[in-house]
Order: C-alpha cells, then sequence, then structure tokens
C-alpha cells in the first residue's frame, strides 16, 4: 500500500547542474511521472488509429475491433478524421513531455486535454446513451484536480529570488 506520504509528498528542490543557477527545479512526484506515461500511451493509440485511417484496409484494421464505431465515426470524417487523430497524437506527445520536464505550458496543455476529453465523455454519455464513457469522468476529474490542486503547480518552473 502507498503511503500517502510518499505519493502526495511536499516538494523538495533539486539544482538542474546544466542550468544557469537562476532556476530551481523539483524533483519529480510519482502522479507526474505517471500522468506523462499516461499521455505518452494516448499519443501512441492516437497515432496508431492515424495510422489504421491512413492505411485502411491495411494490416492495422485488426485495431478497430476494438471500437468499430469509432472507426466508423473517423472514417466518415475522411482526411478531417485523419487529422483529428493527428493532432490529438501531437497534443498528447506535447503534454507527456511539457509534464516529464515539468515545464508550465505542459501542465496547462494537460488540462486542456483532459477538460476536453471530460466534456465529450459527458456528451457521449447524454446525446448517444453510452453509459460507458461515464468511467472516463471521475477518472479524468481526478487527474485534473491533481494537476490543479494547490501543491502540484510547485512542482513547475520555480524561479530562484535571485531572478
Amino acid at each position: 500500500m502507498l503511503n500517502d506520504t510518499f505519493f502526495f509528498s511536499a516538494p523538495q528542490l533539486k539544482r538542474d547542474p546544466l542550468d544557469s543557477g537562476n532556476t530551481l527545479r523539483m524533483r519529480r512526484p510519482v502522479g507526474l511521472t505517471l500522468l506523462a506515461a499516461f499521455f505518452v500511451f494516448g499519443a501512441l493509440m492516437a497515432f496508431l488509429a492515424f495510422l489504421g485511417l491512413l492505411l485502411s484496409g491495411g494490416f492495422l484494421e485488426r485495431i478497430w475491433r476494438l471500437n468499430p464505431d469509432a472507426h466508423r465515426a473517423l472514417a466518415e470524417l475522411g482526411a478531417w478524421g485523419m487529422l483529428l487523430m493527428a493532432a490529438v497524437a501531437i497534443a498528447c506527445a506535447l503534454a507527456a513531455i511539457g509534464l516529464w520536464i515539468q515545464a508550465q505550458w505542459g501542465r496547462r496543455l494537460a488540462v486542456g486535454i483532459l477538460a476536453i476529453n471530460l466534456l465529450g465523455d459527458v456528451i457521449n454519455a447524454v446525446t448517444r446513451g453510452d453509459l460507458r464513457t461515464l468511467i472516463g469522468i471521475p477518472i479524468g476529474g481526478a487527474m485534473i484536480f491533481y494537476l490543479l490542486r494547490t501543491r502540484t503547480p510547485a512542482q513547475f518552473e520555480v524561479r530562484s529570488p535571485a531572478v
């Protein structure tokens, strides 16, 4: 069982040896590492969907057995569906990088992506009656809460008083 003080530990300052000395970085908490991994996975899956649409009928055709409704909807969009999946892959990859290097823009991008996904889950549950999407609401909400809670922003780009 994870100890709460380990998972939600207070920030610990660490100097970047390649930095000019004006910036102090926090040691990356486990939560940020897990979120970065989550966004890497999202980027890979969106890129796989992009390739599946681009190479329709090819060796990736079997991936659509997991979600044939998504395949149908994205295929109907044509090139726009491919562009959407490429944009999602790039956004998730950038969020993963930003969270990994603990950049403020990465945290903001991650919150934005999660908020859009949360909104999509609610819309799908209401308009399509797809209750499976409701599982994403507490999960996405918990991730957003983690990124917005008081201590988390302190993990990103802390400036020393000398600046």
